[in-house]
């Protein structure tokens, strides 16, 4: 009778472990996917400073047009 709450936390135990492992593969497959780990929490702003440095990065990158 003492092990009751072993009944309870079993199924519990499977279901947050199950949380987990499919937490951890969805943050791996973006992490192969895209090179980087997944922001959280971004906004219209953060988005729009990522295009920006990218397009800076990008025109620093490319060679000088020579005339």
């Amino acid at each position: 009778m003492g092990l009751v709450w072993l009944e309870a936390m079993l199924p519990l135990g499977i279901i947050a472990g199950m949380l987990c492992v499919m937490g951890n593969a969805q943050y791996h497959i973006h992490k192969a996917a895209h090179g980087r780990p997944k922001h959280i929490g971004n906004d219209v702003w953060d988005v729009a400073m990522e295009k920006r440095d990218k397009k800076i990065i990008e025109m620093l990158s490319s060679p000088p047009a020579s005339s």
